[in-house]
């Protein structure tokens, strides 16, 4: 089995243990808002950057499917957005908030960059670590808004 099946299972298994450790019980309906929602994005915007050609992925899950990373773009990602969602820090001031954004969009842009470097995962064509950086941070600004919008809504009809 190529090394790289085995980083995808780890993948798996890291977002499983994060959504269980992280999304407490009384939280769950909030974190598929986000995990929903995020799916949305990455639906339009991670298989838009892959058919144009911007990023590969030579060894991903479903490869007769289409183009994208299944794990990445469905499942991982999804879960790390709702677990960043359910632990907002709401409480913190603007600079808190902000640097959770960016502890967040580095670390998984520091990830990212290694498994393109040293793996077949991911392939950078015409894309960098800037424009994930970038990308991360603007849909998890959108994922939070929605979640803000969502949740207002539903206090507001009871």
């Amino acid at each position: 089995m190529k090394r790289e099946y085995i980083l995808i299972a780890i993948g798996w298994i890291i977002a499983i243990g994060l959504l269980i450790r992280f999304i407490p019980k009384n939280k769950i309906r909030e974190a598929m808002v986000a995990f929903t929602f995020m799916q949305l994005l990455t639906w339009l915007l991670g298989l838009s950057v892959a058919e144009l050609g911007l990023i590969e992925y030579p060894v991903r899950l479903f490869a007769h499917v289409n183009k994208t990373s299944f794990t990445f773009e469905y499942f991982v990602y999804p879960a790390i957005c709702a677990v960043f969602n359910v632990n907002f820090p709401e409480n913190k001031n603007a600079f808190g908030r902000f640097r959770y954004y960016f502890y967040i969009c580095t670390s998984i842009t520091i990830i990212e960059v290694v498994v393109e470097e040293y793996t077949e995962l991911i392939e950078y064509i015409h894309w960098t670590w800037h424009i994930t950086w970038i990308t991360l941070l603007i849909t998890f600004y959108v994922t939070r808004k929605y979640y803000e919008w969502f949740f207002q809504l539903k206090k507001k009809k009871y």
